[in-house]
């Protein structure tokens, strides 16, 4: 059936489904915080558990494609680095000291920050549009933060450094990755790249912890699982195969289901608070962020959809 005759509906179910999965890792992360593990060990046992599967789609995704080059494995190792493991470890952290609701909403300034990084680095001119989409986006994170900094303190302060830098390192992986997708394909890139960032999680709890942290409480085992799969490799395929339904601007758009989901999971899941303040901020970056990746935005904003961070 050619593209423009399919149904849309199956791809936007697939593109919700995602952007929920992905927004149900900070659920499942605060809930294994309240079993005394750390972000290092729990971060390793999401990985571990979830490297089967990324090799399996990387094979999948390579059959009968030329083998991968060294300036393919540079590539793979550097983006897997930035966008999988750098990312990953400083938003698990940061997890420690926001709530579920922050972290979503700042991760969530993604195609913001590849904007600017166009800016910095590629000589992309601002337009008025853009700019005032940028000034409403972080207002409404500002919002946000200031209503829980007033609560928690300097630890809002900390988690919410840590899960920007993580923002950040995932936008410049979002930033460099456009001609390696190009030329090894979305899927087997992530397979690949994921994989890489396994090993490094992997590798980071060795050196780090001792091994009697290996073992965890049951509880984190299930939810680790859990994470490995509903809210990490389930996604990524539902979001691929979203956007080669309805197309990567309709699915980045789709989206933003992402953070709202969010915010009601903290709610119903961790007993995390509703308020004005929450609500306000969240329709403003949502609105910030439709206006970046809308129809006049940056194209590689418009390609760099909140809901395919893992």
């Amino acid at each position: 059936m050619p593209p423009s005759s399919r149904p849309l509906w199956p791809g936007l179910l697939l593109a919700v489904l995602g952007a929920i999965g992905f927004s149900g890792k900070a659920i499942i992360v605060k809930l294994a915080y309240r079993h005394g593990v750390d972000a290092v060990t729990l971060l390793m046992w999401r990985m571990l558990l979830a490297l089967p599967f990324f090799l399996a789609m990387a094979w999948w995704a390579g059959r009968g494609k030329p083998a991968l080059t060294r300036q393919d494995w540079r590539d793979i190792a550097v983006l897997g680095f930035t966008g999988y493991y750098l990312a990953s470890y400083l938003d698990f952290a940061g997890l420690a000291y926001i709530s579920a609701s922050l972290e979503r909403l700042i991760l969530y300034l993604n195609p913001t920050l590849v904007l600017l990084l166009s800016v910095l680095f590629f000589h992309h001119k601002l337009q008025a549009r853009q700019v005032v989409a940028l000034a409403i986006s972080y207002a409404g994170v500002v919002a946000v933060f200031a209503h829980e900094l007033s609560f928690e303190g300097a630890n809002t302060a900390i988690g919410a450094a840590l899960v920007f830098a993580s923002a950040i390192s995932y936008a410049i992986y979002l930033a460099l990755s456009g001609k390696v997708v190009q030329r090894l394909g979305s899927m087997r890139l992530a397979g690949l790249a994921s994989s890489v960032a396994c090993a490094l999680c992997i590798g980071q709890f060795a050196l780090l912890k001792p091994m009697s942290t290996f073992l965890v409480p049951e509880p984190v085992m299930w939810l680790s699982l859990l994470n490995a799969t509903a809210c990490t490799v389930a996604p990524v395929l539902m979001v691929m195969l979203a956007i080669a339904r309805i197309g990567a601007p309709l699915s980045s758009q789709v989206g933003m289901v992402g953070p709202m989901s969010t915010i009601l999971m903290g709610v119903f899941i961790l007993g995390e608070p509703m308020n004005a303040w929450i609500v306000f901020g969240t329709a403003l970056v949502m609105v910030g962020v439709f206006l970046v990746t809308g129809r006049t935005g940056n194209q590689a904003a418009k390609a760099s959809s909140p809901a395919t961070r893992t």
